[in-house]
């Protein structure tokens, strides 16, 4: 075996895991609508054959209150329950174990008539909360019991009580949104009293052969948060009242500090995990960025964890450990912690997805099955959208020639591991390769293909992934020395000096404002990153929280755009904010309304609004161009002349920004078509 700590069972007593992995909650969307049940069934069933230990559904609230949305994921009735039973059975089928996750919103619920421990509105809800009377908390601990209950009937393995993220019970638990002075609130004790009540009646309510597993915040990284010594007792007291399993929760969804992102090193708060483990006997799992087999091994065989929990590289990979059983871990698709297709769409309230993976929540609609009739195809360009074509459509029954102008493929990815925090991306070009190698594609290296080559190959259907190039704009002394594009940049194809302009504040011009702020773009260190953030030891601090001491930047940077709006817009909306702040920590200067009126030897010259009365020169030895791109197809109008079938997909079709969740998504989709 090659993870033996991972792979082995785990013993409960009344039951065992096959497996230490557990498939951690996510919310997909399919939870909302009775419609979307069948899809949800076969989204978690895939995942249980593809072998995990213990899937936990998405959050379903105990009562109406409880709604993160309006007419949200509910377990309340038996109704609701037997809608359920369609995902258990198919679980259950599939080989699996599942829990349910019982989340009660509070403060977070998205409708006017939320509840909390105090009325204190969230920073990212429009509503303020009504704070709950002692007969509103009682009936809502039983109202929790009542889930638990529902849930045994509609055949799960266990539930999961949500106790941290800063949602309803968090909110009881942090000094910072408990403000009562009843039974309820003040002392820790008090705080905690609700937590301990809903565990204890929730056991009560189904029996001790049931999996009761409690997702415990044990970092809030908020102000206001708890203290190590609260989390620990309280984690004795679970323990005590029959909780079998506690999971790792670090930070608010209000929390300024970065949990999830692709720049958060990974296993970065395993050190806590392990220092919780040793003040209870039950077991403990381990959260937040472990995305590969040997990282959790490690976790494992350190002693600072019993299960290793892991929701997005689910999304990415549903054969995730079946891959790491048979060891293969080098065909795993990696999640990157981009957020794009999951988080992103979560809180937008989309269908969550995976951009790694289009077919994760879409498994029932989006199939990829062998071809009846194999054709010859070409697919030119190895960037996110040929490589997926290319590799699907193989796997499919289909031989594909697969033509890169580089020496290695990855196109813009290749580009994106470069910069610091983005390191992971690199992991999705080595999958590919490995997709590469088992389905059998024709690779061509250093080939840009022409014409007359596709034509004489003969190809039923012609794939034009070619990506896109950097746009450059008509601004006088474009041709400078002075001046370099983004990708020459990333390329380091020069040096830079010390003091740089960079001209387009999208997700381009963001990418190279941390490379150019971070000497030698490395992927901070641990220790590092934590001082970066202001993270501490729990118990040297509540919630975990210190002032953060970011690391002077590398150069002068001023980051610049033509719209007089916010910076920063069109980033992702869970992951953007930890890019401005990125660079803000670095001292980068933001201008917005600005003309670029020429570029010279002094530097580049602009001015401000429409009548451009104000001018200024910023004194820069080097300015960068992230103004956009622009579709590369100029293969497209000859093969069309000559009758051959041309699909543009990726950057080729569309470059409005550079889109690689479209672009996997479009190539994954042709696949399934062709």
């Amino acid at each position: 075996m090659s993870y033996p700590q991972l792979l082995s069972p785990l013993d409960l007593g009344f039951t065992t895991l096959r497996n230490r992995v557990v498939m951690g909650s996510m919310h997909t969307g399919l939870e909302d609508r009775a419609w979307d049940v069948k899809r949800l069934a076969a989204y978690y069933a895939e995942r249980a054959r593809g072998g995990v230990g213990l899937i936990i559904t998405g959050g379903y609230a105990p009562n109406r209150q409880g709604w993160l949305l309006p007419f949200g994921s509910q377990l309340i009735t038996k109704q609701d329950a037997y809608r359920h039973r369609i995902v258990t059975r198919a679980v259950h089928e599939a080989g699996g174990k599942i829990a349910v996750q019982i989340l009660h919103a509070g403060r977070y619920g998205y409708h006017p008539f939320s509840v909390s421990a105090s009325a204190i509105k969230s920073p990212i809800t429009p509503f303020t909360p009504r704070a709950l009377s002692d007969k509103g908390i009682e009936q809502t601990i039983d109202d929790y019991a009542r889930a638990a209950r529902l849930a045994r009937f509609a055949g799960y393995d266990g539930i999961e009580i949500m106790g941290g993220e800063g949602y309803f019970i968090n909110q009881f638990l942090a000094e910072r949104t408990n403000k009562r002075s009843d039974r309820w609130g003040g002392s820790a004790e008090n705080r905690r009293r609700i937590a301990v009540e809903i565990a204890r009646r929730s056991r009560a309510a189904v029996s001790s052969d049931f999996v009761i597993v409690f997702r415990l915040s044990m970092a809030d990284l908020v102000e206001g948060g708890q203290t190590w010594d609260e989390i620990t007792t309280l984690a004795t007291e679970l323990e005590r009242v029959g909780v079998n399993i506690i999971n790792t929760d670090i930070g608010w969804h209000e929390a300024r500090v970065p949990t999830i992102v692709t720049s958060v090193p990974r296993a970065a708060f395993v050190d806590i995990t392990a220092k919780l483990k040793a003040h209870v006997d039950i077991p403990v799992c381990a959260s937040n960025r472990i995305n590969m087999p040997e990282t959790a091994e490690e976790i494992l065989t350190r002693g600072d964890a019993d299960l290793i929990s892991m929701a997005r590289p689910l999304l990415a990979d549903p054969d995730w450990v079946a891959k790491a059983a048979a060891g293969h871990a080098d065909e795993i698709n990696t999640c990157i912690a981009c957020n794009q297709a999951c988080l992103d769409h979560a809180f937008g309230n989309k269908q969550v997805s995976c951009l790694l993976n289009p077919r994760a929540g879409h498994e029932t609609r989006l199939v990829l099955q062998p071809t009846r009739r194999a054709k010859r195809i070409a697919v030119v360009g190895a960037g996110p959208a040929g490589l997926a074509a290319a590799v699907n459509l193989a796997e499919r029954g289909h031989r594909v020639d697969l033509f890169e102008a580089e020496n290695k493929i990855g196109g813009q990815f290749d580009l994106a591991r470069r910069i610091p925090g983005k390191e992971e991306f690199a992991e999705t070009i080595r999958y590919f390769t490995r997709r590469i190698e088992s389905t059998g594609v024709h690779l061509h290296l250093n080939t840009r293909a022409t014409v007359e080559q596709l034509l004489a190959g003969n190809y039923a259907d012609v794939v034009l992934a070619t990506g896109v190039q950097p746009r450059i704009p008509q601004i006088d002394g474009i041709e400078h020395p002075k001046v370099i594009s983004y990708a020459a940049l990333i390329r380091e194809e020069r040096p830079v000096g010390k003091r740089v302009a960079v001209i387009g504040a999208g997700g381009i011009g963001y990418d190279v404002g941390e490379f150019l702020t971070v000497e030698g773009s490395p992927s901070l260190k641990l220790d590092d990153w934590k001082q970066e953030w202001g993270v501490t030891d729990p118990e040297a601090a509540p919630g975990a929280l210190t002032a953060a001491r970011p690391a002077p930047a590398a150069r002068d940077v001023v980051l610049l755009q033509r719209k007089s709006g916010a910076f920063g817009k069109s980033l992702g909306k869970t992951s953007g904010w930890v890019h401005r702040a990125a660079l803000k920590a670095k001292g980068v200067e933001h201008l917005g309304d600005v003309n670029y009126e020429r570029i010279d030897d002094r530097g580049l010259h602009i001015s401000f609004g429409a009548n451009r009365e104000r001018r200024r020169v910023l004194e820069v030895d080097d300015v960068v161009i992230c103004a956009g791109q622009e579709s590369v197809r100029d293969l497209e109008p000859p093969l069309r002349a000559a009758g051959v079938q041309v699909h543009l997909i990726g950057g080729a079709e569309l470059a409005a920004e550079l889109d690689a969740q479209r672009a996997i998504d479009q190539g994954t989709r042709l696949a399934a078509r062709l």
